[in-house]
């Protein structure tokens, strides 16, 4: 919820007053500053799930929490003194009150300055390893901190065997404390010989961060699978693609989803073609893992009894799977499946060949029994 600090005294007395008469959720719009026009209340979560999916839209979201939880955040930001200062500051309350509540703690247990720091650092430093940047630069981000600056960035190149991406990871110190938070890479995938370099600004967050490998796998043209939260904090399954034809008003590719309800069975993608992986359950689940994650997965292809190499990745926008030969040529879709049908008939053609050749011999013989059945009758 962001609010004016002006705010927060009446907004307090108003969730007091509801929460009275037997109010106890509330529901606020989430990119705009709340105040006690905004902010809708409800007595049970049924009901204030429900407005914030009617009121939801393209341009705005809306999410809502219990009004404990609010009065909570709000005491804990009104005792901090912010309400006395001579400037009027927009706050994210929830995170703030987070902020000052861990601040809180820090103090009680006797934590000087340079501990808080410490620990700010080492937030950092596993943000930035599981979001798929290593533990490489540790050391930079420390300099980096010790100086004091309002913001920075921090390079960072990997290189992959179709393509080097170029990040800048952007580190921002909170406007009410000395602590640094890491809000977004910007990622630039170059790749040999391409006439354009695409670019993608990932934001860092707790539910919905995309990893290094992902976002070079996205700016390459694949879809990932993610687990994702929505604006109510409810958890759904998608596959996530960018549109390299659809730019957001910050300059971000759109990003498409498909989500679980779409139909796309990825499994049952891939058991139209003749892939040997499929047979080993093993080797299976690692491949559906990997073609999950964005990856571009190297495969063992059987048809007519020869083995060949290939290359696929998921297509959940067309329910299939894409097939590339060894030099990175598409492989229509049409032609694989010609390739399995052929192997199916070769199959078939095996099988008729194989029962005349057991049946052959039995006729032989029982025409050779009739024969000799007739000639002892006629005798």
């Amino acid at each position: 919820m962001i609010v004016n600090s002006s705010d927060l005294e009446i907004l307090a007395a108003i969730a007091a007053d509801k929460q009275t008469i037997g109010y106890q959720y509330t529901v606020f719009p989430l990119h705009q500053i709340s105040d006690f026009g905004t902010l809708e209340f409800f007595e049970t979560p049924l009901k204030a799930r429900e407005c914030c999916l009617e009121k939801s839209n393209a341009v705005e979201q809306y999410q809502w929490m219990p009004i404990a939880s609010m009065r909570g955040d709000l005491k804990i930001v009104i005792e901090s003194g912010i309400t006395t200062s001579n400037e009027v500051l927009v706050l994210d309350l929830t995170s703030y009150a987070r902020l000052l509540r861990d601040s809180s703690e820090i103090v009680e247990n006797n934590l000087n300055t340079n501990v808080m720091n410490q620990k700010n650092l080492e937030f950092l430093a596993d943000q930035i390893k599981y979001t798929g940047f290593g533990e490489t630069l540790q050391g930079v981000l420390k300099e980096k901190m010790e100086k004091g600056e309002k913001e920075f960035t921090i390079p960072h190149e990997a290189k992959f065997d179709n393509g080097t991406l170029s990040s800048e990871l952007s580190f921002k110190k909170s406007d009410q404390s000395d602590l640094y938070f890491f809000n977004s890479y910007k990622a630039v995938l170059q790749k040999e010989g391409a006439a354009h370099a695409p670019e993608q600004i990932f934001y860092v967050s707790k539910d919905n961060t995309f990893t290094m490998k992902e976002a070079f796998n996205l700016l390459d043209g694949r879809a990932v699978n993610k687990d994702l939260k929505n604006k109510q904090g409810e958890v759904y399954n998608s596959y996530v693609q960018l549109d390299f034809k659809d730019a957001e008003p910050n300059g971000n590719f759109k990003m498409n989803h498909y989500h679980q309800n779409y139909g796309f069975d990825l499994e049952a993608a891939l058991s139209k073609h003749s892939i040997k992986e499929l047979e080993t359950p093993k080797f299976k689940e690692d491949l559906l893992n990997s073609l999950k994650k964005g990856n571009l997965q190297s495969v063992t292809f059987v048809v007519s009894g020869v083995e060949s190499k290939h290359y696929v990745e998921a297509n959940p926008r067309f329910k299939t799977v894409n097939v590339y030969d060894t030099n990175m040529q598409r492989i229509n879709h049409r032609e694989s499946k010609e390739e399995k049908l052929q192997q199916g008939q070769e199959k078939s053609v095996s099988k008729k060949q194989a029962k005349d050749l057991d049946g052959e011999p039995e006729a032989a013989g029982q025409k050779e029994s009739k024969k000799r059945k007739v000639k002892s009758q006629s005798m």
